[in-house]
């Protein structure tokens, strides 16, 4: 057994997929004792927010501030002020008003600001430009106004007894707040998703219940398709033939339709993270058991086998004992792959609506139907799906590399 540990973790793809593995299963283990919680609460009201630090802006203008005086700030606040579609919009205003351009490099936020305060006026109204978009530049233009020209913010509230608006402090621009001494401060590493909900968390807890749902189909799906194997491979006879027979059907049959049928068959509020798992193992046995088969059929007649024959062993004996350690790391390599699939086949079965019920535990597939009903891919929200697609591409990465580094350890025509 030690030889045999060894020779495994001696092979490199086998390590570089455990190493892998094993960093995703520390990663689900560890960092909920950092962000503690329910991963399905709602913490952000609208949706998708991206990717950042969060302050509460309440508590920033609560906490004691320092003076900096940055020779950049102003031509920052303005270029964050600007976006891209805002600069093209200014071309085609000064298009419109007849504003010689020439060569204006939009990205040059300087002469754009300079060109725009010496030719913008909220009374030219261009031939062809709509109310709204008249409406759209003045908003524009004050934006950039106060941007530029205001020193100072006033705070203000009102006052119960009179209803007279009532100063309760300013703001200057090289007031600053360290982070770290404001109340409220929220990282958000991935952002939100279409509830408000905290990516990270969510992806790591929903990395967590895949795994889970690929354990249990791999383990359901191994076990009956080695018991299957095994029987149809050293019984034979009238055995191996209903064995084979309902192999067969279940062959014929594309696994991932039955899937979907018995799926749909169940319900909603009764397909659990552990339902959907076994259903998955119900329906991925097939060639696991034809493959088992296969190989006890080779050995059903080794001398070892007969001699235990010729003993008087039950046919359980002989089974667990002569010919199970022969096929061991066979039916490892096959439970890694069934993990695989499994995962797998709970990412596809949640796309198209028929995973495990949402209102419970995440899972990697329901992350991917959620973004994709709200658009995530066709509003630039990328955080909201592409880590997702990225951990599963991890997970099936690292068992095929293990699974593979396995079939080089115990297939002597794969050795180096």
């Amino acid at each position: 057994m030690k030889h045999t540990l060894r020779q495994v973790f001696h092979s490199s793809k086998f390590l570089v997929g455990f190493i892998i593995f094993l960093l995703i299963l520390l990663t689900i283990w560890i960092y909920p004792f950092f962000n503690p919680g329910n991963p399905l609460e709602m913490i952000g009201v609208g949706t998708f927010a991206r990717p950042g630090s969060y302050v509460s802006l309440y508590d920033a203008l609560n906490t004691s501030t320092e003076t900096l005086r940055l020779a950049d700030a102003d031509d920052k606040r303005l270029d964050k002020l600007l976006s891209d579609t805002d600069r093209i919009s200014m071309l085609d205003w000064f298009d419109s008003a007849g504003v010689d351009v020439g060569d204006l490099d939009i990205e040059d936020t300087d002469t754009l600001l300079d060109l725009w305060f010496a030719n913008y006026s909220s009374d030219l109204k261009p031939a062809g430009m709509t109310n709204a978009k008249r409406n759209y530049y003045k908003r524009l233009n004050n934006s950039l106004m106060q941007v530029r020209a205001a020193d100072t913010l006033t705070i203000t509230d009102v006052d119960e007894a009179t209803g007279d608006p009532v100063t309760k402090g300013t703001v200057t621009k090289t007031d600053y707040v360290n982070i770290g001494q404001v109340a409220n401060v929220k990282r958000l590493p991935l952002g939100t998703d279409n509830f408000g909900r905290d990516v990270l968390k969510e992806l790591v807890s929903a990395t967590g219940t895949s795994i889970i749902i690929g354990l249990i189909a791999g383990v359901v799906a191994t076990l009956i398709g080695l018991t299957l194997g095994l029987l149809a491979g050293y019984v034979g006879g009238l055995a191996d033939d209903i064995i084979m027979f309902i192999t067969n059907i279940f062959t014929v049959i594309p696994s991932f339709v039955l899937l979907i049928l018995i799926s749909y068959s169940i319900g909603q509020e009764q397909r659990g993270a552990s339902v959907v798992a076994i259903v998955i193992g119900f329906t991925s046995w097939t060639w696991t058991a034809r493959s088992v088969r296969s190989q006890v059929i080779s050995l059903r007649n080794r001398d070892h086998v007969n001699l235990s024959k010729l003993s008087g062993h039950s046919l359980v004996r002989i089974i667990a004992t002569d010919i199970l350690p022969y096929i061991a790391s066979y039916v490892v390599m096959a439970f890694i792959l069934q993990v695989s699939s499994g995962i797998l086949s709970e990412a596809q079965l949640s796309l198209l609506g028929l995973g495990p019920k949402t209102t419970v535990t995440p899972t990697l597939g329901l992350m991917m139907n959620w973004a994709m009903l709200y658009s995530a891919h066709t509003n630039g929200s990328w955080w909201a799906y592409f880590p997702v697609i990225l951990t599963i591409t991890l997970i099936s990465f690292s068992l095929n590399l293990m699974n593979t580094g396995l079939d080089q350890v115990f297939n002597p025509t794969l050795r180096d």
